[in-house]
């Protein structure tokens, strides 16, 4: 947890952000810091950073930082987003959108959730920034408890802990192991049993149209989901359902004081969804206790195959969640795991969300009470090393980029396949080209495919901000499972940087890249429109050629200052915009990337001659190629300028060689290379031949042709 940050970010914010009217700030106060906020001589409220009292780290890895505002009464007067890394919002999911869906909190009295009065508020779900949104919403929500509980608001009332009663503690002597039916009899393990009918009665309640139904099923009696929780920390729970031998694998993981929650599932629904896979953390489901919640995460998880007992029933999901430590949970006092059923709206992309919270309460034979005259709550918040830190997880369980990956099987086969291809028709280069015709439709229909399936259905379009991603995590802290998060995208990394070694950038240039496809796929359309097209003079063109690599080496310098600011830099590039989301997005960034796509139109490829700074980072390493695959003659260049003159990107220089720093190898050249009418060298070549072969007949020689002899009843005849 960051430890007082405020400061630094009050210059950032404006006293009006967090409450109306404010005019001042006063002095950063106490450990984590909280900032009085003033309307003349009056205290209005206070002024916190999130990130200061609880966990914010998002999909992206690092922390979300928010500045609030809170009354004396707790109630949520102003919220403010300062500084994210979120990539989901980088790349144009709109940021008014996702503070909107924050900003619903603003106005509840966060007071009442404090003392367990009310539960905590839901901020409304963002289609397709869902993690993003719930752990900005969860981090609010969380740290003003926390402040409202430790009464730095209103230290007369600090939120009822201060009441004296018993003490709980967990009973460890009790270890002794019984079965399934048991525990779900005697309240050990509590379930909470959906089906499809109640689920859409409680959406039609809440105003949401019927015709969005879960797809898996549609009777109302199916079952929509039976769920199942238990705390496995506890010793005779615990042993029951996971058995001795995972059983103490997993006390080898606890530190004191910490819990792991076993849920499990069966039925259409999944508890689990698919936001882990995409963002590390569970969406579907909430532990709560005391008005705090929490969202588990994919570093705490621990896929189970199946449970110990043998009367227990087999389970299609079942998953053991490690409490994490920045959360105080006691296991002995009453909590509810909350299950979020969610469903799209009709007629939108945005989704609706309906939660069921399955209450739990430890059966008192677990617990051991005595009379002390201490807080209620006595809560211990250990001190716990993150689970990588400590042992190897359970042998049993999955990392989840193998579950990324097995769910992606199909696209990773497809990719796979397509590269073959690539690589086939690089390795039996001179056959195709010596056949224009079906080298052209080869090529063609190549790009459409890199065009409409790797790069709109697919979303795999490579980008400057991979390349300084990679660096940036080489020099704090790499790890390949964040790389290889995204299969596609390192798989086409891999084969680029196999490709530099054999043919430079071409590869990615000119067959792998979406929007370089859809510019040359634009410019033949073009050109059979007869639309002019423009050749700068070579001059001019060699002059153009290093904005990329100055756009690039700016980018990457400014990686090492600001990593943020870099991607944000980095919307020259206009892959974003036209691949990624199809150009839906804000006209400034429509009109740069349809600017870029018109000027293609009459100079082939215009930003990836000049602009494009990935182009630039590629062809550097490039250089190191270990074969040179494109042939020349020794007329190239001297006298002929054929080959120079038709390059669709002019990377070829009047001296005849190849620049391969600028060549996308599309192999134009080698038709011509190849072709025995438009090449000079090969027409010369074929004239000889021509002349050879007539000077090779016995008219050319000025002989008579010899006599014909035919036989007539085996009498030879003679004719002239």
């Amino acid at each position: 947890m960051s430890a007082g940050q405020l400061p630094s970010y009050l210059e950032k914010i404006q006293p009006s952000d967090l409450f109306q009217g404010a005019d001042r700030f006063g002095n950063p106060e106490g450990e984590p810091p909280i900032a009085p906020v003033y309307r003349g001589p009056d205290v209005l409220g206070y002024a916190y950073l999130n990130s200061d009292f609880t966990n914010s780290t998002g999909y992206s890895g690092k922390p979300i930082h928010i500045a609030v505002g809170i009354d004396t009464a707790g109630v949520v007067r102003g919220i403010k987003l300062i500084d994210h890394h979120e990539p989901i919002v980088l790349i144009g999911i709109p940021q008014a959108k996702v503070v909107a869906a924050l900003n619903s909190i603003i106005g509840k009295n966060l007071g009442r959730v404090a003392v367990g009065e009310e539960r905590p508020p839901q901020v409304e779900i963002v289609s397709g920034a869902t993690v993003t949104v719930l752990v900005m919403g969860d981090s609010v929500i969380r740290s003003a408890v926390k402040l409202i509980r430790s009464g730095r608001l209103n230290p007369a009332d600090a939120g009822g802990v201060q009441k004296q009663a018993d003490v709980k503690t967990l009973d460890l002597t009790k270890t002794d192991v019984s079965d399934w039916q048991t525990l779900l009899g005697d309240g050990s393990v509590r379930s909470l049993r959906l089906t499809v009918g109640e689920v859409s009665k409680a959406f039609n309640d809440a105003g949401q149209p019927d015709a969005a139904s879960h797809p898996e099923t549609t009777k109302p009696d199916d079952r929509f989901i039976d769920l199942y929780v238990a705390p496995v920390n506890v010793p005779s729970i615990g042993k029951t359902l996971l058995g001795d031998a995972a059983y103490a694998r997993l006390q080898s993981r606890l530190q004191p004081g910490q819990s792991a929650i076993l849920v499990a599932g069966d039925g259409a629904y999944s508890f689990k969804g698919s936001g882990y896979v995409r963002g590390g953390i569970f969406d579907r489901i909430e532990l709560l206790q005391d008005g705090q919640g929490l969202r588990f995460r994919d570093r705490y998880h621990t896929r189970i195959a199946a449970l110990a007992p043998a009367d227990a029933p087999a389970l299609k999901e079942i998953a053991l969640f490690v409490v994490a430590p920045e959360y105080t949970f006691d296991v002995t006092e009453p909590w509810e795991l909350q299950l979020l059923a969610q469903r799209s709206s009709t007629g939108a992309r945005d989704k609706a969300v309906i939660p069921f919270n399955l209450g739990y309460a430890l059966p008192s034979k677990y617990v051991t009470v005595t009379k002390a005259a201490t807080p209620a709550r006595a809560i211990v918040t250990p001190t716990v090393v993150p689970l990588a830190e400590t042992t190897t997880q359970a042998s049993d369980e999955q990392p989840l980029w193998i579950s990324i990956w097995t769910l992606n099987r199909v696209n990773i086969g497809i990719t796979g396949a397509a590269l073959l291809v690539l690589t086939a028709i690089f390795f039996f280069q001179d056959w195709l080209v010596k056949r224009p015709v079906l080298f052209a439709w080869v090529r063609n229909s190549y790009l459409v495919f890199t065009l409409v399936w790797l790069g709109w259905y697919a979303n795999a379009q490579l980008s400057v901000v991979n390349v300084l991603t990679f660096t940036n995590a080489l020099i704090t802290n790499f790890s390949w499972e964040f790389f290889l998060a995204a299969p596609l995208i390192f798989i086409l990394w891999a084969s680029v940087a196999a490709g530099l070694l054999f043919w430079g950038r071409g590869p990615f240039c000119g067959w792998l890249c979406p929007f370089g496809a859809l510019q040359e796929l634009l410019s033949n359309i073009a050109k059979r429109l007869k639309v002019p097209q423009v050749k700068l003079p070579w001059g001019l063109h060699e002059r153009l050629w290093p904005i990329k690599y100055i756009i690039f080496l700016g980018l990457f310098g400014l990686s090492f200052y600001s990593i943020s600011y870099a991607e944000m830099a980095a919307e020259v590039e206009p892959f974003k915009t036209a691949i990624i989301l199809k150009f839906f997005r804000d006209w400034p960034f429509v009109v740069f990337a349809g600017a870029l796509l018109i000027a293609s139109l009459f100079i082939e490829r215009f930003y990836c001659r000049y602009l494009c700074p990935l182009g630039a980072a590629l062809a550097i390493p490039g250089r190191i190629r270990m074969f040179e695959w494109l042939k020349r003659y020794p007329e190239c260049g001297s006298p002929c300028q054929r080959c120079a003159k038709e390059c669709p990107v002019q990377s070829i220089h009047p001296e005849g060689q190849i620049n391969v720093n600028e060549c996308i190898y599309c192999m134009h050249c080698q038709e011509l290379y190849h072709d025995d009418h438009r090449c000079p060298h090969m027409i010369q070549v074929r004239l000889k031949r021509e002349k050879f072969m007539a000077l090779s007949t016995p008219e050319s020689r000025g002989e008579k042709p010899p006599k014909t002899v035919v036989t007539h009843n085996g009498k030879p005849i003679e004719r002239a």
